[in-house]
């Protein structure tokens, strides 16, 4: 599912991805608790970290035993596959005034 939150949040039924043997670009904006996923330039999605929709699909979900599952500020990011062969490049991390 590419562009969604994984077992939360479905992306846009209507985001264009990019053929196979091709890049997507992907930018994931969070300021404060709002978060959009945009893929080659079109917002997929966008959801409030930490409201009550947010913690009732975290408590419905695999996630839902993982004390303060989406809610840490600071911490580790995560690049995932299930299993196939992915590539990454051009990584950027970007503080937001």
């Amino acid at each position: 599912m590419i562009g969604g939150l994984y077992e939360l949040y479905p992306p846009s039924e209507s985001k264009k991805i990019m053929p196979l043997g091709s890049w997507n670009s992907s930018r994931i904006i969070s300021v404060h608790n709002h978060v959009e996923h945009w893929l080659n330039g079109i917002k997929i999605l966008e959801y409030e970290r930490g409201s009550l929709d947010f913690k009732d699909r975290v408590a419905a979900s695999k996630f839902r035993d993982a004390k303060g599952f989406g809610l840490f500020d600071e911490g580790h990011i995560m690049l995932q596959d299930h299993g196939g062969a992915i590539q990454f490049r051009n990584i950027k991390i970007k503080e937001l005034n």
